[in-house]
């Protein structure tokens, strides 16, 4: 029997045009993973586990994006920075320039201006280097500072993200959760960025200790006039911490807006059944929460139409076969779905 064939259809999105407030601007941003099968590893399917999602963020803002394990959070931060291959489609602005357009060498010197803080803080960083030398080893590999301004340099970032001069020769497993999570935090402040990818940077942590992290976040974001794309399941840190909000399923974001407007205002379905599931602590309060029924379609072979149709109690027959277009709502809130067409 013949292998089916797999076609990715080509890009059919109007390129945007840079506008200066915005310090990334994402459009249409594409990323499937190919799916290998038969004796000769030929590609069967994709995974679309980035498909045609637009986003901007603002300079010195911060963007939480949220929605359920495996929608893509993550790999549309890791796109962003080019650390997962090419794109299959769409744009990625930064300040202008389109990161996809430029070769090896033109990337390096972009690579210090776009920084990322992993999720899990015990196996990002290496066992074997000590803790200033994961610090400051792209800072030296970037010629960020005279050799004679090393030390001094690392001195200073460090005691900026609470860690003390003599904890440079101490190896990460000496370290709590906490402390490996600013020595990460510590790292990615090294090289001076602009635009840093928090990919749940709390997760991992006790509460206690992520309420410490998001205050230094924040700290950080003021002094270094950074921007944050925050990717997160806790929604309550996403309000705390965010100006706008982006919330995904299955590979596309279904709605986006600024953060006051989105929690107050929620309008997909599926926001709404994610905001319900928010603790509220109050014993006395009885909450409302909506619970999902229906399949989770696989990233794989999404569902024709909306792909939240499968799970949507107000799903109508044009859901099924006709995929909505993002709408503006209200000034700057954003939805992707049929109950909102006029």
């Amino acid at each position: 029997m013949a292998d089916k064939k797999v076609v990715i259809t080509p890009d059919d999105f109007t390129p945007v045009e840079y506008d200066p407030q915005y310090i990334l601007m994402v459009n249409k941003l594409r990323k499937y993973f190919p799916i290998k099968g038969g004796m000769v590893s030929r590609t069967v399917g994709y995974v679309k586990a980035v498909d045609g999602i637009t986003f901007n963020i603002r300079r010195g803002t911060t963007m939480g994006l949220v929605g359920e394990s495996g929608c893509g959070k993550t790999t549309v931060g890791r796109t962003i920075l080019r650390l997962s291959g090419e794109k299959t489609g769409g744009q990625v602005l930064f300040n202008g320039q389109e990161v996809y357009d430029l070769s090896p060498k033109e990337m390096r010197p972009l690579r210090t201006k776009m920084q990322i803080i992993f999720q899990d803080p015990f196996s990002s960083l290496s066992p074997r280097l000590p803790v200033g030398e994961i610090i400051g080893e792209a800072v030296r590999e970037h010629n960020l500072v005279p050799a004679n301004e090393f030390d001094d340099y690392i001195d200073k970032i460090m005691d900026n993200c609470g860690l003390q001069p003599f904890h440079k020769d101490r190896y990460p497993h000496e370290f709590s959760g906490g402390q490996r999570q600013r020595i990460c935090i510590a790292r990615a402040l090294a090289l001076n960025p602009e635009f840093v990818v928090c990919d749940e940077p709390v997760s991992a942590l006790d509460v206690s200790i992520q309420a410490q992290i998001i205050n230094l976040l924040k700290d950080l974001q003021e002094q270094y006039k950074l921007t944050y794309l925050f990717i997160s399941h806790d929604l309550s840190v996403v309000e705390h911490i965010s100006d706008s909000v982006g919330v995904m399923y299955l590979g596309s974001l279904v709605e986006y807006g600024d953060t006051a407007d989105i929690f107050r205002n929620p309008l997909h379905p599926y926001t709404k059944a994610l905001f319900s599931a928010i603790p509220v602590p109050d014993p006395t309060v009885k909450m409302d929460r909506i619970v999902l029924e229906g399949s989770i379609p696989s990233p794989a072979n999404p569902p024709a139409g909306c792909k939240f149709h499968t799970r949507c109690k107000y799903c109508m027959e044009r859901c099924k076969v006709e995929a909505p277009e993002q709408k503006e709502i209200e000034p700057g809130h954003y939805v992707v779905c049929h109950l909102f067409d006029e």
